[in-house]
Order: structure tokens, then C-alpha cells, then sequence
């Protein structure tokens, strides 16, 4: 698997590929099986016979789902390559008008509360631009073509993508009125460890930049946990305790240690490269940096 040209060479069925590729992405052949319309034994078939193809095993098989060998991440970005050139040719002779769709990838308290209350007004601005927005825990990836465009926590590195800062952003430790009520603010950092603290569950954490606790206080656990910043913010709001939110996201609750503890954040945003400079692609990226410019006192207030 050297690169396109030995793809080329290797006498195979095209449609396998792009089964291999969904079952790639999706990391299990159910997952992959639910996507394509295809039973998952058909889609571990059509794998097992582009690993004949190929004479190598291309994905590791486990409960917990499929992994890419070596040869199978080499032909992922080849096939990646070459799924990026057919979809360039099938656009060729288009007009490149601000249209079609956009598949935008972000983390879920910024998806919800910054990108999302925007989106309608974007619509009428632009109604023939289609908006897709993926706002969860985790980040789905443009290099592998799940999206068109990501905002991320941390900046990829990959030569694939164009990635550029796109806002810094600003957190703090907050609590409801009713729990400080209940349980008395703490006077110190230290004294956090004799009250309630909530935060994200250690063990799903899918970027470092999430381990506030940990750069607040070594020993800080939080009792109440959540992969979910939405659902440590209602958390936090129905009293359950003390933790970190970012401040575009703490809107009735009372800010806790406000003297001592202010992080700060940054997110990036990354685009494919092959269509970076796309019409569609390149409104949406501007209307991004318009977006948090004009809300830029809700992300850095302090």
C-alpha cells in the first residue's frame, strides 16, 4: 500500500472501498452495516475480501469494535485521497455559489449555545446553504471526511487540513445560589475537597484541555460526573455542587473562588483542504469569526 498508484494497480471492487472506508470511520461493521443499508456479515465480507485483495489484514477484529492495522491506516489515507479527487469530479462543471451543504463538527457547549441560536439567522441571510451541526462530546474529524469543517479544542496536526485559531474563551468554577446557600461558600481552594464537585467522568475525557479539576487542585474528584458539559451544567444548576463551566455556559449561577480561578481556553477551526476554498465552505468559516467576535464578551468576559 505505497499509495494511489499501487490502488490502481490492485485489481479489486471499488465498492468495497467505500464499504472498508465506512467501516473505517465508523469503527465497527454494525455501525458501518447501519450507515450503508448492508447487514454488518455482508460488510465484514466485502472488508474480508479487499484484505484478499490486498493480501493483508487491513482491521482487527474485537468486541469492542475494529481497529486499523498498518496497512489498513496506509489505505485509509489513500482511499481518503482518492474518495477526495471523485468527489472534486463530480462537482466539476458547477457553479460555485454560496450553496449545498456544510457539515460543521463542534464541542457541545459551544455547538449549543454559540453556534446553534445563530444558525437561523445564517439561513435567511444565506437560504440556499444547508447547515449540518454535530454538537456532542468528541469531535468528528475532517481529515476523514465526517465533516466539512471542525472546532476543536487543541489544533490538529495534519497536512490534510488548514486550521487556524479561531477564539480563546474563558472558565470558571460556579455553583447555584441554592447550594451555596445549603452548603456555604469555600474561602479557599484548598477547602474545595470538603465540598461537592462536579466534572467530567476521568476515564471518557477526549481532550486533555478538558481536566480542569486536575489543574485547579491535584487532589480534586468530582462526586458527580458526566461526560456531558450540558449535563454537568444542570447539574450544578439544580444544586449538586461545585464545578467548572465555561462562562458562555453559566447564566444564572454564581461564580465561586472568582478570585482565584480563571482558565482560559482556545478553539480552533479546521477545514479540508481540497475544499477550503469552496463558496459554501469559505461563508461559513466567515460567518464563524463574525459569530465570536460579536459574542466575544460572553466567551472572555473577565
Amino acid at each position: 500500500m505505497q499509495g494511489s498508484e499501487e490502488l490502481l494497480q490492485t485489481n479489486f471492487d471499488w465498492d468495497d472501498l467505500k464499504v472498508f472506508l465506512a467501516a473505517a470511520r465508523a469503527g465497527s461493521l454494525t455501525a458501518a452495516s447501519q450507515k450503508l443499508g448492508l447487514d454488518a456479515a455482508t460488510v465484514g465480507r466485502r472488508v474480508g475480501r479487499l484484505e484478499t485483495a490486498f493480501k493483508c489484514t487491513l482491521v482487527a477484529r474485537s468486541a469492542s469494535g475494529l481497529k486499523l492495522t498498518s496497512a489498513g491506516r496506509r489505505l485509509m489515507e489513500t482511499a481518503l485521497d482518492a474518495e477526495t479527487t471523485m468527489l472534486a469530479a463530480g462537482r466539476t462543471g458547477e457553479t460555485d455559489l454560496v450553496g449545498g451543504s456544510v457539515r460543521v463538527s463542534a464541542a457541545e457547549g459551544f455547538g449549543t449555545v454559540i453556534l446553534a441560536p445563530a444558525l437561523a439567522s445564517l439561513r435567511r441571510q444565506r437560504p440556499s446553504l444547508r447547515i449540518e451541526l454535530a454538537a456532542n462530546s468528541g469531535f468528528l474529524s475532517p481529515t476523514r471526511r465526517e465533516v466539512d469543517m471542525a472546532v476543536t479544542l487543541s489544533a490538529p496536526d495534519n497536512r490534510r487540513l488548514i486550521v487556524e485559531p479561531l477564539t480563546y474563551y474563558q472558565l470558571m468554577l460556579y455553583a447555584s445560589p441554592a447550594y451555596i446557600e445549603r452548603a456555604g461558600a469555600p474561602s479557599s481552594v484548598e477547602a474545595l475537597s470538603r465540598h461537592e464537585l462536579v466534572g467530567y467522568i476521568d476515564d471518557l475525557i477526549y481532550a486533555p484541555e478538558l481536566r480542569y479539576l486536575d489543574e485547579i487542585g491535584t487532589r480534586l474528584r468530582p462526586t458527580l460526573a458526566s461526560s456531558s458539559i450540558r449535563a454537568q451544567q444542570e447539574i450544578i444548576a439544580s444544586g449538586g455542587g461545585i464545578g467548572v463551566l465555561p462562562c458562555f455556559l453559566a447564566q444564572g449561577l454564581t461564580p465561586v473562588l472568582a478570585d482565584d480561578i480563571l482558565l482560559t481556553r482556545q478553539f480552533w477551526i479546521s477545514t479540508h483542504a481540497d475544499f477550503a476554498d469552496s463558496v459554501r465552505v469559505k461563508t461559513v468559516r466567515h460567518w464563524l469569526f463574525d459569530l465570536v467576535e460579536a459574542r466575544k464578551l460572553d466567551l472572555s468576559p473577565f
